[in-house]
């Protein structure tokens, strides 16, 4: 009976969902079938927009494991963008400034100061409520902000290219960016990278210790504090793998994509993250896949609008009726509640 309302209710999100994006294909005076045409030639059309599909993928999967990591301890982290902002910063300026170091040690330093910086961004929030009950949903989204504006004073000072007169840093060099993998597309090595992180965090999560302190912790405070698990300290331990997961996203942007520290680098991956990684169900391996179908959808959105001048945003529209669907999905086909009957004596 679960399996058939389960069945039951993912029909029924999927009818409603195509049903939306005919609508809006319509509303933007195009014709759906022409459109969804387009939409799957982009994504399997060429070598090139099949291997951007994984480009886009690869942040994606770094901040939904983030949020992954927080929500599945109780810690919800809805500062994953501020982290890749941080993150991108410290390796970009570790590349920067670093420059008598060898090119694999600078890249390994830009992983290793862009993880510690965004693990350290992240902490703010967790010990604000350890210590003071200050809610870090709150906390997390200001800090956002702060650390957008941290970079966007940045790139106009002391880390703005001295040959130039726009807010970005100078290019870094070619020694100490991330290998392309298949030219002339470009997939890099960044999302094997990723694919590593995933497969690591799923043994921390599911195999260790560790990580059954930290599930216990999201599943149960109580029951998890009375069996001896500090609360605080987990807390401030997730606190910090999700912060300094969500900075390797910005890490590889600037080693990878950007090859310098721009301003708006992030393109809102954090916040696309958090719909990650409530669609994967806070589960690493689940996260891999959703972020690899949401790219999809990005690039087939991006040739739809190229050439026929569909908004790509539709995408974002899509998702986020898909996250309410799913997490109203009892209101769809609800579970019919067993009544028992108590004989009065």
């Amino acid at each position: 009976m679960k399996k058939k309302v389960t069945l039951i209710q993912s029909v029924w999100i999927v009818i409603i969902t195509l049903t939306c994006a005919t609508l809006l294909i319509l509303i933007s005076g195009a014709s759906p079938i022409e459109a969804i045409s387009l939409f799957f030639n982009g994504i399997f059309g060429s070598l090139n927009g099949s291997m951007e599909v994984f480009v886009k993928a690869t942040p994606l999967i770094f901040t939904g494991l983030a949020c992954a990591v927080a929500f599945r301890t109780g810690f919800f982290n809805i500062g994953a963008e501020g982290q890749f902002y941080i993150g991108a910063l410290a390796s970009a300026f570790v590349v920067l400034q670093f420059d008598g170091v060898s090119g694999v040690g600078r890249i390994l330093l830009a992983f290793i100061a862009g993880f510690i910086g965004g693990g350290i961004w992240a902490l703010i929030a967790a010990f604000l409520k350890s210590k003071f009950g200050i809610s870090e949903i709150i906390v997390t989204i200001m800090l956002n902000y702060i650390a957008i504006n941290i970079v966007g004073i940045a790139v106009r000072t002391f880390m703005m290219d001295p040959n130039g007169n726009l807010p970005q840093s100078a290019k870094i060099d070619k020694s100490v960016c991330l290998m392309q993998v298949l030219k002339p597309t470009r997939l890099h090595i960044g999302f094997f990278i990723a694919i590593a992180v995933v497969i690591l965090v799923w043994i921390v999560l599911e195999k260790t210790t560790i990580g059954y302190e930290l599930r216990a912790v999201g599943y149960n405070k109580r029951g998890a504090a009375c069996n001896g698990i500090s609360i605080t300290k987990n807390i401030i331990l997730s606190s910090f793998l999700s912060g300094g997961l969500a900075a390797l996203a910005g890490v590889i942007e600037v080693l990878a994509i950007q090859k310098k520290l721009v301003e708006n680098i992030s393109a809102d991956c954090g916040f696309t993250g958090i719909l990650i990684a409530l669609l994967a169900k806070n589960h690493p391996i689940g996260v891999l896949f959703v972020a690899i179908f949401y790219a999809s959808m990005q690039v087939g959105a991006s040739s739809m609008q190229r050439q026929m001048g569909i908004p790509s945003s539709i995408v974002n529209i899509l998702m986020g009726l898909i996250v309410i669907l799913i997490l109203g999905k009892q209101l769809i086909c609800p579970k019919k509640k067993k009544v028992r009957e108590e004989k009065v004596c």
